[in-house]
Formats: structure tokens, sequence, C-alpha cells
């Protein structure tokens, strides 16, 4: 069964735009998957620690037949691939893809939680959110536009599209 799903992606090391970007081929490229649409980039404050460059942030909409599970085990393996290393909670990182919204599923296990936990706190997950689907709730009903409006502010500042 096809699912719609919303990938968050943030990188603030090593050309964050440019891991970003070919972030969203390799998700593109997912097998039993097909790639419906890509948020602008945004630039914001990082979360947690503050000696850390700012990150650059956007968010992608995936149609796909992959479970939740196997999706997120492309995901770090996309990350693995972008040189990833997890050392420190909220700590610079040179990709990190998050499964934001997996259709209407809840989930909390010891590996994924659906929609994200940290959803409803965060600009930069958010807006790229609203850029793709101005109407999309989460399995609660609430809607991410409302959420949004209630957001604390992280400095959040759209980037100019990338060169071709």
């Amino acid at each position: 069964m096809t699912t719609n799903v919303f990938v968050g992606l943030g990188s603030n090391l090593e050309d964050p735009a440019a891991q970003l970007a070919r972030a969203v081929a390799e998700l593109a490229a997912l097998p039993d998957t097909t790639f419906v649409a890509q948020s602008p980039f945004y630039a914001s404050r990082p979360v947690g620690p503050q000696d850390q460059p700012d990150y650059v942030n956007g968010a992608v909409w995936l149609n796909t037949d992959l479970r939740p599970h196997d999706l997120l085990d492309h995901l770090q393996t996309i990350e693995q691939q972008h040189g990833r290393e997890r050392t420190r909670r909220w700590g610079p990182r040179t990709l990190d893809l998050d499964l934001l919204i997996y259709g209407e599923t809840t989930l909390d296990d010891e590996r994924l939680t659906v929609p994200h936990r940290e959803l409803a706190n965060r600009d930069f997950v958010l807006q790229p959110l609203l850029d793709l689907a101005p109407d999309l709730t989460l399995p609660d009903g609430r809607s991410i536009r409302t959420l949004r409006k209630r957001c604390p502010d992280n400095g959040l500042r759209l980037l100019p599209p990338l060169p071709r």
C-alpha cells in the first residue's frame, strides 16, 4: 500500500546545502518509492549546543510502499554514506534524515517515533512541511499551519535555490 511520507533533512557540515541536494536525489531513487516534491532550504540556529555552525534544513515528500522501519533503514544508510557520525546529542552533522510523518501512522518504539517527537517545536521542520503541503494535518488532527503559527522562532531564513 502506497503511503505519503515526509522526510526532514538537515546538515551543518561539509557544504550543507550540497549535502541536502545530494540526499534529495538519493531519496528520489529509493526502491518502491516515488518522489513527489522538495521544499526550499532554510538556514537556522542549531538546536542544543550553540558552538556549531547554523543548520540548513528542508523536507521531501515521497510516496512509498516501504514499511516505516524499512524506510528508516534506508534513511540511516544514506546518512552513513554522507559520513554521519553520532558523537554528541544535537551536535554537528553532515546529514540528518528524520522520518517526520508516515501517512496516518502513529508509532513509538525503541527505534522510531512518528510523527517525529519534536516536530511541533521546530520551525525548521514545520515551515518546509507547510511549503510542501499547506493543508497537511498530523494523525491526531493538528494542522501543520496552526503548529507553525505557534512555534518558537529559531532564526529561520529562506535560502536562495542552488544553481543547477
